[in-house]
């Protein structure tokens, strides 16, 4: 009768044992599983700030373009004779699509 006793006694507290370790092993998971969901919602809000991030750059990029064309037409134009028939017609054209450069870049940055 007593090794029955000690037998009994033995289980319940392997079960008192293994219930405490698996409601520890439960807090974990459910530690774990809070991380996850967190750390997916950064990685989505970092996802979408690189992708605004790499269209701004874009932007930069075409308007850099952009102003690198300017100049080089501006460059020409500063390196014409003004005696040179047709030349003020060039000119006036010229200053035309540089407003018009000017109003498209002034539209990119909005």
């Amino acid at each position: 009768m007593i090794i029955t006793k000690t037998r009994n006694f033995e289980l319940t507290m392997d079960q008192e044992t293994l219930k405490s370790s698996l409601s520890g092993l439960e807090r974990k998971v459910v530690v774990l599983l809070n991380e996850h969901k967190s750390l997916k919602e950064e990685v989505k809000g970092l996802k979408l700030e690189n992708y605004e991030l790499k269209t701004d750059l874009r932007k930069r990029d075409e308007q850099l373009h952009h102003f690198k064309n300017q100049i080089k037409i501006t460059k020409i134009v500063d390196h014409m004779n003004p005696e040179d028939e047709g030349v003020s017609e060039l000119k006036r054209k010229v200053d035309e699509y540089i407003r018009e450069i000017d109003k498209c870049i002034a539209h990119l940055s909005r």
